[in-house]
């Protein structure tokens, strides 16, 4: 079942999952998107910076992986897709860019979008 329409930034915000007690935050420096293959920051990690990654544009993670956390430390908000091609026919969320960990996404990321603002 799809998401609600959100196509932008301009679209509300979807609410980040606290972290349960004991789950550590994982490492994310400032001004990248960071996933992880597993839940909880888990599994292998990758690291995309702001200062090299198309704004506006759909990034699809390489071809058999996906993300189950992530941290956004952009500075700007960021969309998540379960399609690798930003279709919205899938699940996505957008999630704010001051700062939010997301400890189990809802679905599995196979792509984001960096907005503008």
């Amino acid at each position: 079942m799809a998401s609600a329409a959100r196509t932008g930034p301009a679209a509300s915000t979807a609410s980040a999952a606290s972290a349960p007690a004991g789950t550590l935050l994982g490492a994310c420096g400032p001004g990248r998107l960071c996933l992880w293959s597993k839940p909880d920051f888990k599994g292998k990690a990758r690291t995309h910076e702001l200062a090299t990654t198309d704004i506006d544009s759909c990034v699809a993670l390489p071809p058999g992986t996906s993300a189950q956390s992530l941290a956004n430390r952009t500075g700007r908000p960021v969309t998540t897709y379960q399609s690798a091609e930003c279709a919205e026919a899938g699940e996505f969320e957008t999630y704010p860019g001051r700062g939010t960990w997301v400890p189990q996404a809802p679905y599995e990321v196979r792509a984001f979008k960096i907005w503008e603002r």
